[in-house]
Order: C-alpha cells, then structure tokens, then sequence
C-alpha cells in the first residue's frame, strides 16, 4: 500500500509539474541581431529569417526535422498540378489571422499578388530574384486557389512552401494607412511595423532593432504554442549575451563561436547545440567593376584562399568545405561530387601573371560583426592573398557595399531560401538573382540558356546535367566562392530542450509544439 501510495504521488506530482510547464511558461531569448522591421513578403536577411516561422504559416508545410523535403498541410490541405504550368490548392477552413479576421481564399491571391504584380519596390526585387516564373493567383471558389506560371514549373511544391510566400490579412494591411480599398507603399511599410499573421504565435510587441514579443494565439488552427510567452531581445555583444545566459537573465542565446562552446558546456546548468547551417560564407566579387573585370584576376583570388584551414583555425574543424554550390538539402540535386571551388596557391600565382596583376590593392568590404568570424576570415585570407603577391585593402564598414559599382570584393553570406539550387544560388546568381538586380553580376546570352534549361526543365537528369555546366561556367569565371557551411551554436540551460533543425532555412528559432520543451525552473 506504501509503495503504491508513493507511486500515485510521485505521478500526480510530475503530471502537476508538466501542466505547469506546458502552460505558464515564458522563454527568454537573447539575438546578436534584431530586424528592424518584420515582413515575411519582402525579407531577405539571415536576422528576419528568424522570426517568422512562430507567427506565419505557408500553403505549404514541411518536415524540419529531415533535411530531404517531406511536404505536409499547412494553409492548404491539398494540392495537385493541373499541367506543367498550372497548380490548385485547397485552402484550410477556418483559420483566422491574430487580429480575429476570418482568412480566405482572397488572403491567399493578395499575399502573393502584392509581390508577382506590385509595384513596391521590396517586393519587385523578391519577385525578380524568388518568384519570376510566378505570372497569376486566383480564386477558383471560397476554397480552392490556382496558380499559373509563365513557363513549366518544376517547383510548385517548394516555392509555395517559402517564407515569401505566407500568408498576410489583405484587409488589415490595406486599412492600416491611406484608402482601405487600395494597398499602398505606406500599408506596407505600416504592417513591417505591425505584423499579423495566423501562426501559432501572435506578436504583441515589435520594437525595431531591439526586442520582439510573441504570446501564444488560442485561436491557432494546429497544434497549440508551448509558452504563453516569448520574449527575444537584442543582445548585440557577444560578453552581454554570455552574461545574461550565465546570470539566468535569458534561457537561449545565438551566435555562439566555436571558442566558446567548452566554457559554456563545462558549466553543470547550461549547454550547447548546433548543426552546420545551410548557408555559406561567401567571397563576393563585383565581375562588372573594371578593375575586376578580368576572369583570371577572380580565378586566382579564389584558387588563394585555403579554405580547410579557415574551417580548421576558425570553427575547429566543424563547419563543411564545400567542394561545389551545393546542400544536402537539395535531395537529388545534391552534387557533392562536383569540383567546382578548389585551393591551389600556384595556379594563383600563374593567373595573377597572366591577368596581368600589377600589384593594385583590392577593397575587400566586411562587417564588423555580422557573421560570426566574419572579420577574422577576412583578415585570414589577406594573408593568404599576400602569400600569391595580392594586395588587400581591409574596409572594415556597416554599410552594405554590394550595390556599390567601386566594390571589388567583400564577405558575405548565401542562404538557402529554398531547397533547391534555384533557392540558394539561384537566388544570387540567376539571370534576375540579387547579384544582377544590384549590378554586381551579369549573365551572358550561353549562361541564360542553361539557366533557363536547368530552371524549368521538368526532367531531373536534364536539370543536374545543365547545373554541372552552370557551374563549370562559374569555375571559368568566378563572381564567388563560397567559403564554408558555418557551424552556428546556440547556448542554452541545460533544461532547455531545443536545437537547430536541418530542415529549415537558416537561423529559425522554431518554438512550435513539438520543438522545445523547458522544464519546470
């Protein structure tokens, strides 16, 4: 009977404590950066890129715990292609949006067409560079929405699953300033400010480039959000971010070097996790600068730089080499096999001769501390530029220079937006990708019909036999290198129980159900 007894209240006790946990919880997050503004439709960043997936939904979901794209409902519950350039989805019933609006079909047509058919220029570029083969959305009836595309489209299913892609309220957004029956430039800039969305996650509190606060939305159609509260504050010091996770001040904190995972992990209460982000840091080069204009001056740049070493001293040997521009995630398209980006110190110095070098600085452009060990790769590979007889002018600065025509080279980063390489390259160096759109990169009549082949080809060997030729063409002449797949960390209480999930893009602080867990204080 005692031993019975003591076996009901040990039970009632941990049922109480996870009733506790599972509703009066608040996680506390402290970010390296904060956006300052929050629009799923127009983003770009790695910052933004964290903050979405707690308050909006896509048409369709995805596995993130699996790398390969394993589709799941999210806003439609069904989908079908109609022909090579058409697609239906049916749209879930009775979803509302965080401010009690009933969502339908006609949210779904404007979310997409305030970007395919607007004239705002933020979602004129995300149409150049993320949705170009998008032509028209429409309402069928009250539950089905199609979608047509200009040319055959291989990728209904993932582009319909991008954070471009979620779903606003056509009618708060275009209340918020000016004619309610009319979407202007400022309803657009007001919701930045004021975001609504039909996530699991409503947000209460939106200061730019400081804090956010989500609370968990009753009215979620799915499963519902595990903490009442989350509070995300920019914590910009790498010291102040390490202090408050130390000082419980904060229960989760980003961007944590590889130097300081043992000190973080030695302490009984805290610990560390992470993964290699489906990113790169890149090497960037401006092919349309005069002065940078001569392949062989950017082949011999990029055949400088040792980029194993770069992982060995910088990540310790954890972040990934790429042998080409490729991720795991890219399922069958990923070609791991392709030599696209090699190191060879004297085929640099042989380039250099025959392009002519004449011992001319080249302005490479870095942020301070925006990418982890960003500043200390590009003081690196000075170094190695010096070893083949290249001058580099470090321009430590906190613009962005990538639309500069005087840029020459400079550090940054290419996502994957999407998974497929339409969605991490392609985004950058497509015809109508960032680089072109910026002036940085300009494709030539042969690189638009492999482009075009490999884009929209519904024929898997054809598409993997023209991207093994776009990136024979990037070999020849070079606008990037890409330098490693960082290993990004987090720091975090030992009774947190969350980590970085494969399947998604880079940096999203997935706090859904079923994602994370923190036990009682």
């Amino acid at each position: 009977m005692r031993k019975t007894l003591k076996t009901l209240a040990l039970a009632a006790l941990s049922a109480t404590a996870l009733i506790g946990v599972a509703q009066a919880q608040e996680l506390k997050v402290g970010v390296q950066n904060m956006a300052p503004w929050l629009d799923p439709g127009r983003d770009f960043s790695n910052v933004g890129s964290q903050f979405y997936f707690n308050a909006f939904d896509p048409l369709i979901g995805k596995d993130a715990t699996k790398a390969e794209s394993v589709w799941q409902p999210g806003i439609a519950t069904s989908w079908k292609q109609v022909s090579p350039t058409v697609f239906e989805l049916k749209i879930r019933q009775g979803v509302t949006f965080h401010n009690g609006y009933p969502m339908t079909v006609e949210d779904v047509v404007f979310s997409f067409d305030r970007i395919i058919n607007s004239t705002f220029a933020p979602y004129t570029v995300r149409k150049r560079d993320t949705l170009p083969n998008m032509a028209k959305v429409e309402a069928v009836d009250a539950e089905t929405v199609r979608i047509s595309a200009t040319k055959p489209e291989p990728l209904f299913e993932t582009l319909l699953n991008v954070q471009q892609g979620m779903i606003v309220p056509k009618k708060y957004v275009m209340g918020l300033t000016g004619d309610p029956n009319v979407a202007e430039a400022a309803d657009f800039e007001a919701f930045a400010l004021k975001p609504v969305g039909t996530g699991p996650y409503k947000i209460t509190e939106f200061v730019p480039n400081q804090r956010l606060v989500y609370e968990r939305y009753d009215g979620f159609w799915g499963e519902k959000a595990p903490f009442q509260k989350v509070t995300v504050t920019r914590i910009p010091e790498l010291s102040g971010r390490l202090t408050a996770l130390k000082n419980a001040e904060v229960d989760l904190i980003t961007n944590v070097p590889p130097d300081q995972l043992d000190p973080i992990a030695a302490d009984a209460k805290l610990k560390v996790e992470g993964m290699q982000t489906p990113l790169f840091h890149v090497v960037i080069f401006n092919t349309q600068n005069p002065k940078m204009a001569n392949p062989k001056l950017r082949q011999a740049l990029s055949y400088a730089i040792d980029r194993k070493t770069l992982n060995e001293a910088l990540w310790f040997g954890k972040a990934k080499v790429p042998t080409s521009h490729t991720f795991a995630q890219f399922g069958p398209l990923y070609m791991p096999e392709l030599n696209t980006f090699e190191y060879d110190p004297a085929k640099a110095k042989a380039l250099l001769k025959e392009a002519g070098y004449d011992g001319t600085p080249i302005r490479y452009d870095i942020q301070a501390a925006y990418y982890t060990n960003g500043l200390l790769a590009a003081q690196a590979i000075q170094e190695m530029w010096a070893a083949v007889g290249v001058k580099m002018q470090l321009n430590v600065t906190e613009q962005w220079t990538g639309s500069d025509p005087t840029m020459m080279a400079r550090g940054w980063s290419n996502p994957m937006y999407f998974p497929d390489p339409a969605g991490a390259f392609g985004i950058m160096w497509a015809p109508t990708g960032n680089s072109a759109s910026e002036g940085r990169f300009k494709a030539d009549d042969a690189y638009i019909a492999l482009w075009d082949k490999f884009r929209f080809s519904t024929d898997l060997a054809d598409r993997k036999q023209a991207y093994t030729a776009l990136m024979q063409a990037i070999k020849n002449d070079p606008p990037v290198l890409p330098l490693y797949q960082p290993f990004e960390s987090y720091g975090m209480k030992r009774s947190l129980a969350w980590r970085p999930l494969q399947g998604h893009i880079p940096y999203v602080l997935d706090f859904r159900a079923g994602r994370v867990n923190l036990a009682a204080r």
